[in-house]
């Protein structure tokens, strides 16, 4: 693809490695460079340099058109959330990023900044919210709702007719039984299983999760 989109990715830890691999898969966007901490101001990550901090979004917002956000989120999605909105309010747009390696059914929808990750199955009538990480080889079953700023985590299962609120983390190897709805905010631990609406916000593990704290 000729001229290709330049795009600047927001976080410079192990998840942008995880994204830049995908966004060169995919090959639709050029990466032109990765802001993180001030005091990395010049180095690289992978092949690309580090070229400003947070503060700097604004006046490349005049530059660049797209940007992607490439924190991680395990306990919190606090920081990615902050970066989005700084970059909705400077004028930038955050695309959608799906690995070709991904099925993605065409009944589906996904949110603007979130990212489908190799492997992943999104299947017919879900729908993915805003600034989520669908992360490598997890499964989406059909009819799900997933809502804005969530980490369906590795090869986590989430199936048909779920609903998952906000700013949700789902570990690595859990499973949501059919038809479970989470509350906004929940962790569901790595392995757990769910088998029943989490309708408090809080830390769920084990078989079946239980509510830790």
């Amino acid at each position: 693809m000729k001229n290709k989109p330049k795009i600047i990715l927001i976080g410079g830890g192990g998840h942008c490695k995880a994204v830049i691999d995908v966004i060169e898969t995919e090959n639709k966007f050029k990466i032109s460079g990765i802001i993180d901490l001030p005091d990395k101001l010049g180095q690289s990550i992978l092949d690309y340099k580090i070229i400003g901090a947070d503060n700097d979004i604004p006046q490349l917002a005049k530059q660049f058109k797209y940007f992607f956000i490439t924190v991680g989120h395990i306990q919190t999605p606090v920081l990615r959330i902050k970066l989005f909105n700084l970059v909705k309010k400077s004028g930038g747009e955050l695309p959608v990023i799906i690995s070709p390696n991904a099925h993605v059914s065409k009944y589906a929808k996904i949110g603007e900044g979130t990212i489908i990750m190799h492997n992943t199955i999104i299947n017919a009538g879900s729908e993915i919210g805003n600034n989520c990480i669908i992360n490598n080889k997890a499964l989406i079953e059909h009819d799900c709702r997933i809502g804005n700023n969530c980490h369906i985590s590795t090869n986590a299962i989430i199936n048909g007719n779920c609903i998952v609120g906000n700013n949700c983390f789902a570990g690595s190897n859990s499973v949501i039984k059919n038809g479970i709805t989470i509350a906004q905010s929940t962790i569901i631990g790595i392995g757990a299983v769910v088998t029943k609406d989490l309708t408090e916000s809080g830390v769920y593990v084990g078989i079946p999760a239980q509510k830790i704290k």
